[in-house]
């Protein structure tokens, strides 16, 4: 069969499936007479004779450097069970790393996959991990999705603890949204677990798996809708109170109590957001029983989203920056402005000494009131020049305007340019890529890049090119100014090599830090390891962009930026 070639997103999925070690697990339960369906909740299976005779088909013998269509290099198994592998790899044509499902071309399951992967390539919808591929050649059967790299599982946000409220509103709204399109299509997931969701930087969820993971393992639903929805619920749920919301443990997750039944979120976890817990109990299997009242219950993924819609608004979180590790507050910040820091265990022996007393003898009096008369003799005399030269300027620009004009916007345009010179603070600083995919460009080693120490660096992921492997136009980091400052000057000191950079910077009258590139404008561009980027014309902004465009290489066949210092004068 003829590859059908795509021209999806340059980024991929981490494959649907659990790690190896867990594989023996997984296979006693998929033989079992007991399953989990797509929520992980335990359902009788009807299909056990027919997972048995399904479970003696070998998997095909592949290894790792073995080449699909001339294209697709397998790299890393992942998951071997039932029959099928899922595997890591690389699209040698489009230079990408891609996810493959593989299976025997006369597998039980190997005619559905195919089915399900071409319905929901079909798709085409950007919420979901696109299917790139789905072919049958030399008796096997693989079907090719993205790979996300840089998107963190929704099992590891999790782990972390309990969402707060607005992050889990994100969650629901944009997992019940994806899922009531396709399901206007006639698509479902049926296996809508932790595991098949992803999280970019810009906290755009991902779900991977649509069809294609329920095929691979046989699963079916007698209601799709009523069961997709019921796993977002689940997954609701697990966003508030980090618990499975069923008595059995489950992806990472321990279950309720046994014998009690269906809990309310907040009976689980006390804080969490009332709306949303009813939310999650009206997606749940319970009659839409809810923690204070009684609502219809959410049958399917667009009556969730509409009970979303109708929700008043959560809003997020206010934004923090990191301060430098190095940063004390000052004497006045702390409110001893004008008086000795005192050291503690101090403060009864060494008390704070009293000011002096005012200027009130006779001979303070006439020192006050010479000081005075000093200042008001200046500013006159400071007055009367500026007058005497405003007064010659205009008699020269009557003798020669042309030349004087010429020479007073010459001047202007100098002296505005160069500024003060003086050091700008950077009060804190974030990573910025333009595709939003955690786990983001190493944020936790952003502070080394201004952090006074050039031996310390923050550093890129690396790329397969220095082009960041065609996957985006660049990537680098916002500094903050705390205000709106003038920019003179930044200089960059890069370690690695000559690496190529821009610096932007957003307009003076934003409140908040750009979300997107197109929220910065383009003022100075370099090269070198050690790029001094001047603005050619006055800029003032507090968010900075040092956006890299170009990087040196690392090691054979990888390309990384390595920024060791950042300074910023006015």
């Amino acid at each position: 069969m003829a590859e059908r070639s795509t021209a999806a997103v340059d980024v991929a999925d981490n494959s649907g499936d659990e790690p190896l070690a867990a594989q023996a697990d997984k296979a006693t339960t998929d033989g079992a007479a007991q399953s989990q369906d797509a929520a992980g909740k335990p359902t009788p299976d009807k299909g056990g004779e027919r997972k048995s005779a399904e479970s003696s088909i070998a998997t095909p013998e592949l290894h790792s450097g073995h080449k699909l269509a001339r294209r697709y290099r397998l790299e890393e198994c992942i998951t071997r069970l039932d029959g099928f592998s899922s595997w890591r790899a690389v699209d040698e044509k489009l230079r990408r790393a891609v996810g493959v499902h593989l299976l025997p071309a006369d597998h039980a399951r190997a005619r559905s996959v195919l089915a399900a992967a071409r319905s929901a390539a079909l798709l085409g919808d950007p919420r979901f991990v696109q299917v790139l591929d789905a072919v049958e050649e030399n008796d096997l059967v693989y079907v090719v999705h993205e790979w996300l790299p840089d998107a963190t599982e929704l099992t590891t946000l999790l782990s972390m603890g309990p969402m707060e409220p607005h992050a889990a509103y994100q969650l629901v709204d944009q997992l019940a949204q994806a899922m009531a399109a396709a399901h206007r299509e006639g698509l479902a997931h049926l296996r809508l677990t932790p595991g098949a969701v992803l999280r970019t930087s810009t906290g755009q969820y991902r779900i991977r798996g649509l069809a294609v993971n329920a095929a691979l393992r046989g699963i079916t639903a007698e209601r799709p809708q009523r069961t997709d929805t019921e796993a977002v619920g689940a997954l609701l749920y697990a966003a508030l109170t980090q618990r499975w919301p069923y008595e059995n443990d489950a992806h990472g997750l321990s279950g309720l109590p046994k014998g009690v039944g269906l809990l309310p979120p907040d009976q689980v976890r006390a804080g969490v957001h009332r709306g949303l817990a009813e939310l999650a109990m009206r997606a749940l299997v319970n009659d839409g029983a809810t923690a204070s009242r009684q609502e219809p219950p959410c049958t399917t993924p667009d009556e969730l989203a509409k009970a979303i819609a109708a929700m008043p608004r959560i809003r997020p979180p206010e934004p923090t920056f990191a301060a430098p590790p190095d940063y004390q507050r000052t004497t006045y910040q702390q409110g001893s402005y004008g008086r000795s820091a005192i050291r503690p265990g101090l403060a009864a022996t060494q008390p704070v000494p009293a000011p002096p007393a005012p200027l009130e003898t006779r001979a303070g009096k006439v020192l006050k009131w010479g000081v005075a008369a000093l200042l008001i003799a200046a500013l006159g005399l400071g007055s009367w020049q500026v007058a005497n030269e405003l007064i010659q300027r205009g008699r020269d620009r009557v003798d020669d305007p042309g030349t004087s004009q010429v020479d007073d916007k010459k001047n202007a345009g100098k002296d505005t340019a160069a500024g003060s010179g003086k050091p700008v603070a950077i009060v804190g600083a974030v990573d910025f890529d333009p595709l939003g995919q955690p786990p983001s460009e190493k944020p936790a080693e952003i502070v080394n890049s201004y952090d006074g120490d050039p031996g310390t660096s923050w550093t890129t992921n690396w790329y397969a090119s220095p082009d960041f492997g065609r996957l985006k136009d660049g990537l680098g980091i916002i500094l903050d100014l705390g205000k709106v400052q003038q920019v003179g000057k930044v200089d960059v000191t890069f370690m690695g090599g000559t690496t190529s950079v821009e610096l932007r910077t957003a307009p003076e009258s934003a409140l908040s830090r750009p979300t997107t590139s197109a929220g910065f404008d383009k003022v100075a561009e370099g090269s070198g390891t050690n790029v001094a980027l001047k603005p050619g014309k006055p800029v003032r902004s507090r968010y900075v962009l040092v956006w890299l465009t170009d990087l040196p290489p690392s090691s054979p066949g990888k390309f990384q930026g390595q920024v060791a210092e950042i300074k910023i004068t006015s």
